[in-house]
């Protein structure tokens, strides 16, 4: 069988650390601002029953991937083995993609003008190597694999566990599963601005242990 490459996201072990976040920017050297993956952190409850969901998020390359399909330039593509990539020399920065996409997972490099997102690493994947945020992660919650493979970790994993995808009802057959995801972290699921938020979210938790200046207030 073919290779098919997939993702799972075990929610059970994942603690929220961002290392996945951090392993992706420093493997791709994203500009600042932007990201290939992040961590969504939502808050329930109210004081003292308070409680934290996180939840990982990626290119979801699709089976049926609606920004292929939507691509003016044929930018877009699908390898043969699944991974929707993203050429630079055909991207004419026209954001059609980024509109089609439901899991606002793509983004404008503000450095190059061309769109760019998760690729799962495939520079990694072609030399036997699994992707960065799969190597970074401390407890195991990502588990990459080869569909194709019966007897592979993430073929194993997704035979035995009850898993959820993003957005079913969209029929893009995502193939980053998630395993005991937080339904409101995953309803409230979406663009920019729950983007931003993660974005100051992590630069006060920097800011926190050191590793980042707050920002001057702005003076009018």
């Amino acid at each position: 069988m073919a290779t098919r490459w997939a993702m799972v996201v075990d929610l059970r072990r994942c603690i929220g650390c961002h290392a996945c976040q951090v392993a992706c920017k420093a493997e791709m050297g994203t500009p600042l601002g932007v990201y290939r993956n992040w961590v969504k952190v939502v808050q329930k409850g109210r004081y003292p029953n308070v409680s934290l969901s996180f939840l990982p998020s990626f290119c979801n390359h699709c089976e049926n991937p609606i920004c292929v399909r939507n691509c003016p330039t044929q930018a877009t593509y699908r390898r043969e083995d699944g991974i929707v990539m993203q050429d630079p020399h055909r991207c004419i920065g026209c954001k059609y993609c980024m509109a089609s996409c439901p899991y606002d997972v793509r983004f404008l490099d503000p450095l190059k003008g061309i769109v760019q997102k998760c690729t799962w690493c495939h520079h990694r994947l072609d030399v036997g190597l699994e992707p960065a945020c799969v190597n970074a992660c401390p407890t195991r919650a990502l588990i990459f694999g080869d569909l194709g493979d019966p007897e592979s970790e993430v073929a194993q994993v997704l035979a035995r566990n009850a898993v959820q995808v993003l957005k079913p009802e969209k029929d893009t057959l995502p193939h980053v599963f998630y395993i005991g995801a937080d339904m409101v972290a995953m309803r409230t699921y979406g663009g920019a601005e729950a983007r931003e938020v993660e974005v100051d979210w992590v630069r006060w938790f920097l800011a926190k242990i050191g590793l980042l200046r707050p920002r001057a207030p702005v003076r009018e």
